[in-house]
């Protein structure tokens, strides 16, 4: 039987058998506890005097997973420390568990955000992190330990509805949460010029020229977190010519299905006009379908019709559509 519980001085055992075997399983990661992390030998007591805790998953008695959160300094931030899950558990729910109940705890005493490091070479840890919506966040940390080791920072927002705009190095660590947005909204009937089922890889590689444009200072991409889940997106063209610099394109406003109806859409397009308004843009353009949720979303927000194509596109259901151009004037 498994059970979440706080984590507990004497089980030290187990937390330096967690850390040292997952370390193991990659090249010079050493485990110096004596000297580098002792606070291993009292782990409870050392994140409650931080304001923090520990928890950990035992099974039948056996410790087979462990997380840690604490309240940082500043900006409200709690961070994420010591993610483990024992080799055995691995996919099987367990490590979402932990840390999702670590999240909880961090929202219920007031964290507005999510932090954590995790280092380079850990790219499984990488991967799990990505999914839960973090994305990369600052630059690498170096650490002067035996271990030589460097650290990749991931942040998100952890409660409420904030959009925020992603560096190149953000961008790319949400390929695949962005990914799964898009294969959710062309599954739901999106015109996004993808026939369903779009694999995952497809949508990919996708995000992948988007996060390259992002890199060349082509593109403003813009994501919107739910509670701390990823909910939806849109990007900023910003390849115009240098005669209409003072103008941008809205494209690739999605919104996950999961979130529809819960002003994630509306918060976005907000988002990119004051994003548009900041770097000095002050007419914004885009196409949509005639009769989608997004000319009204649009039509609410004050964006005017400058035209009409009759029958430019096919809906889900193969019928001839409109595509609508809009505009808005900042």
């Amino acid at each position: 039987m498994l059970t979440i519980r706080p984590g507990r001085d004497n089980d030290a055992a187990d937390f330096i058998r967690l850390i040292g075997d997952a370390w193991a399983e990659y090249p010079n990661c050493i485990l110096d506890v004596d000297g580098e992390v002792p606070e291993l030998r009292a782990l409870a007591s050392h994140f409650r005097r931080a304001g923090g805790a520990v928890w950990v998953a035992d099974r039948d008695g056996r410790i087979t997973g462990m997380v840690a959160a604490r309240p940082l300094g500043s900006d409200r931030a709690w961070e994420i420390n010591k993610m483990y899950v024992e080799a055995s558990e691995r996919g099987s729910g367990l490590a979402h568990r932990l840390l999702g109940d670590a999240e909880a705890h961090a929202r219920e005493q007031g964290a507005e955000r999510l932090v954590l490091w995790t280092d380079t070479r850990f790219e499984a840890a990488h991967r799990f992190y990505e999914k839960r919506g973090y994305v990369r966040a600052g630059s690498i940390r170096i650490l002067d330990d035996v271990s030589k080791s460097l650290e990749f920072r991931y942040a998100k927002p952890a409660r409420g509805l904030v959009v925020e705009a992603l560096d190149a190095a953000a961008a790319a660590s949400a390929e695949r949460s962005l990914a799964e947005i898009l294969v959710a909204c062309v599954a739901d009937g999106a015109p996004l010029g993808h026939r369903h089922p779009l694999s995952l890889d497809a949508a990919r590689v996708q995000w992948r020229k988007t996060s390259a444009e992002v890199a060349m200072g082509n593109r403003l991409l813009l994501v919107a977190w739910q509670e701390g889940r990823m909910a939806g997106t849109a990007q900023l063209d910003l390849t115009t010519p240098d005669t209409e610099a003072h103008r941008a394109i809205l494209r690739q406003l999605l919104v996950h299905p999961e979130f529809r109806c819960a002003g994630v859409g509306r918060a976005l397009a907000q988002r990119a006009e004051q994003a548009a308004r900041g770097i000095g843009r002050s007419l914004l353009t885009l196409d949509c379908r005639a009769g989608e949720a997004a000319e009204r979303l649009f039509g609410g927000l004050g964006w005017v019709e400058a035209g009409r194509i009759p029958g430019f596109g096919r809906d889900a259901a193969g019928r001839l559509a409109d595509q609508l151009l809009l505009y808005r004037a900042l």
